[in-house]
């Protein structure tokens, strides 16, 4: 590496971290830095230290199962390290903030390695700056930074792999992998895809059974099933997580809006948490709930289906409107969650345009949003480009495909910035080297 591509990464690097530390006073400034879900990943790590209790509920009230695996324990020790000191969320912050820090600079070594060129960073620096869920997810007590961490290393590890050849580096996947499932159980269903991308990189790249490979292979399974295992010690009933069972019913609140409106599908989650909130059982609780979630399925199953891949599409664009108001303040979660709350589309439909001005009144944070939406699409032209280039990889691309294809049908009609920010920093590195490939095609690696 060379002076010139010294002084480039030290600029790279002195935009991210001042980027960084303005959104951190920020935060300080509105304060707002929990998230519905932050209070019981603090439960948790706080029953950890007092009690060594992997429950994620207030100890105070009647003991529920489902809180036992509601949240997986890698978030919560994370929270740990820190409460083990001091119960200081501030300083979970800053640490939130190196790791994002980090996860964006070892994103653009990935690319590098894979033929990126410095000499684009105004174009990477410019995408991920128009991307604020990044920055408010590192001042939010919640885990997605962290899983971003592991998905990172994940991707990083395949671009390893194919690139060296070596067994260590499959391991090395599987291992950010379960360290990714046991922060957010969104990676759960993806050790399959992960076993089938093994064997077939294996067979390709022709390791045989080495030791290493087969053990990569073995080691999520082996994590899913001693977890499993774990947890029906626990509940009684062998699983990975409660939120399986409350997703199967609660995915189909926003189809059922969609359909009959806002004040059916109200009725129909009051009716179903009711009904199974009336099963002592938690087993049979757990196992009613799905299938509940199963039947409505095969009754729906062609406009549900329609439904959750358009709603997954979307998350590829979602600006986060309310998480940049939930940032500064300017929206709560009970106005969220009111049925009474009226977006920008509810508008639109209800009122026209004459209802127009004043939503925008209402909402000065949109002029931001649409700045935020326009750069997204900029980002999926290029993230389509990067796909089609014959230039680069066609292992690095169907990866890439994958990956993020996995994370936008896994979120479905709950889909919103959270949900992608795993894979947003992939994203945004391989929409920047797509519109490098098709503008610049001397500078990408074949």
């Amino acid at each position: 590496m060379n002076v010139t591509d010294s002084r480039k990464d030290k600029v790279s690097a002195g935009i991210i971290i001042l980027v960084h530390v303005a959104f951190f006073l920020l935060a300080y400034c509105y304060k707002r830095i929990y998230m519905g879900d932050s209070f019981e990943y603090i439960y948790e790590a706080l029953n950890i230290k007092q009690q060594f209790f992997f429950y994620s509920g207030n100890p105070e009230l009647p003991i529920e199962p489902e809180y036992m695996t509601q949240r997986q324990p890698v978030y919560p020790l994370f929270l740990l390290s820190v409460y083990l000191f001091a119960v200081n969320n501030w300083v979970v912050l800053v640490l939130q903030n190196v790791l994002s820090v980090f996860n964006i600079l070892y994103t653009r070594n990935i690319l590098l390695h894979i033929g990126y060129s410095r000499k684009y960073d105004w174009l990477l620096m410019l995408l991920l700056l128009a991307y604020p869920s990044q920055f408010i997810n590192a001042n939010t007590i919640a885990p997605d930074i962290l899983l971003q961490t592991f998905t990172l290393l994940y991707f990083g590890n395949f671009v390893g792999l194919l690139q060296s050849r070596q067994g260590k580096y499959a391991l090395w996947m599987s291992f950010a992998l379960v360290a990714g499932m046991m922060t957010k159980p969104v990676l759960y269903p993806f050790v399959l895809v992960h076993i089938l991308l093994l064997l077939v990189i294996g067979a390709k790249l022709k390791l045989g059974w080495h030791r290493q490979l087969v053990a990569a292979v073995l080691l999520p399974v082996c994590a899913v099933a001693a977890y499993n295992f774990w947890n029906y010690q626990r509940t009684g009933k062998a699983h990975f997580s409660s939120n399986q069972a409350f997703n199967a019913v609660y995915y189909y609140y926003p189809f059922i809006a969609a359909q009959h409106g806002q004040d059916s599908a109200v009725q129909f989650l009051t009716n179903e948490r009711g009904r199974l909130a009336g099963i002592a059982d938690y087993k049979t609780r757990y196992d009613a709930a799905n299938q509940t979630g199963t039947r409505l399925l095969r009754e729906n199953f062609m406009p549900y289906m329609l439904f959750h891949l358009k709603h997954s599409a979307r998350m590829l664009v979602e600006p986060g409107k309310a998480e940049i108001d939930l940032f500064t303040g300017k929206l709560t979660y009970g106005r969220l969650y009111s049925k009474r709350q009226e977006g920008f589309f509810a508008t639109l439909k209800s009122k026209g345009m004459s209802g127009m001005s004043e939503y925008f009144r209402n909402n000065r944070s949109m002029l931001v949003v649409i700045l935020v939406i326009l750069f997204n699409l900029i980002r999926l032209i290029g993230l389509l480009l990067f796909l089609l280039s014959r230039r680069i990889d066609v292992r690095i691309r169907l990866f890439v495909f994958v990956l993020i294809g996995y994370f936008a049908v896994a979120a479905g009609p709950i889909a919103n910035t959270r949900y992608f920010l795993p894979v947003s920093l992939i994203a945004i590195g391989a929409a920047a080297m797509g519109y490098i490939s098709r503008f610049n095609k001397s500078n990408i690696a074949g």
